[in-house]
């Protein structure tokens, strides 16, 4: 996460303790199902988006057995023919992406918008490891990306928490959504639930692509996290602004550039709702002074029918 001068303000960064104190809250999340279409022999129903199945073993070629299943390397090897035989995934992947760009080290109320990603990252996991599911994800920042492959129990949730707290970020640095995007597509397997926990600046349409694909196959949430100030400045006034190392002087008493900051803000509201209709995606808003259990368990805007 990106670190400032005050470190230990848990409004700004995120600690170990404040991450497993999430387990009681955590009981009280209702996560919710949408597009149900059947059941499977994990802990709760899935809309069954991929196969669904994981390599059990490979044995000998049986009469009736699929042509295309053939193991064709230890055909080769033995000179017999084997068929790889699969079995269903008991537990289902959660895949949540957090997003740490700079954009997201900001709050005028409440707490820094990355620190309640990771706050909502938190619950989510807790619920994920209530269910039995597998726990994975993905941390982004202007750094890089680093990504986990899901696991289950309690060393999947620690590890988690620490890649939260002290990210191990590879690859590019990261200019917009689209490369995070692009990556989370090639890691989350077909049948995840994937939440996205973000501001969603930098969307385009390399991001709205790689979101579509994403879609096709795994359940998506999107997650929108926003300061009160992103959507209106404060009454007439001049204000002093700072991240800890530079400052900047806002003066809101030109109405038409009010009226401007909050038409961006709209409007980028209005573009994650109609993107989350034709996509059929969650969307879920959430505030910077918000609970995060009463953001998760709260009023969502839900795909089209």
């Amino acid at each position: 996460m990106n670190k400032s001068p005050a470190t230990d303000n848990p409004r700004v960064t995120v600690t170990l303790k404040a991450l497993v104190d999430l387990v009681k809250p955590a009981g009280m999340l209702s996560l919710g199902h949408a597009n149900i279409r059947a059941a499977q022999s994990g802990n709760y129903l899935s809309h069954l988006k991929g196969r669904g199945m994981a390599f059990d073993e490979t044995r000998l070629y049986q009469a009736g057995d699929d042509v295309r299943r053939i193991d064709w390397r230890v055909t080769a090897r033995t000179d017999k023919p084997h068929s790889k035989i699969f079995k269903e995934e008991r537990e289902r992947p959660m895949f949540i992406a957090v997003d740490y760009r700079a954009t997201m080290a900001f709050a005028t109320r409440g707490v820094f918008k990355s620190v309640q990603a990771a706050r909502l990252a938190g619950l989510l996991a807790w619920a994920a490891l209530k269910q039995g599911d597998r726990i994975g994800g993905q941390i982004f920042s202007d750094d890089g990306c680093q990504e986990l492959k899901p696991q289950t129990g309690k060393p999947a949730l620690l590890r988690f928490f620490n890649a939260l707290i002290n990210p191990a970020y590879n690859g590019a640095a990261v200019v917009n959504l689209a490369q995070p995007l692009a990556r989370l597509l090639h890691h989350a397997r077909p049948g995840s639930r994937v939440y996205i926990l973000s501001d969603f600046r930098g969307m385009n349409s390399a991001a709205e692509n790689h979101l579509a694909n994403l879609a096709r196959h795994c359940d998506v949430v999107l997650v929108h996290i926003a300061d009160p100030l992103e959507s209106s400045l404060p009454n007439q006034g001049r204000y002093r602004f700072t991240d800890g190392w530079r400052e900047v002087l806002i003066d809101s008493g030109d109405k038409q550039r009010l009226q401007a900051y909050r038409q961006r803000f709209q409007d980028r509201q209005q573009y994650l709702q109609k993107l989350g209709n034709k996509l059929r995606l969650t969307l879920i808003p959430c505030s910077t002074q918000q609970a995060p259990l009463e953001a998760l368990n709260g009023t969502r805007a839900r795909p089209a029918a």
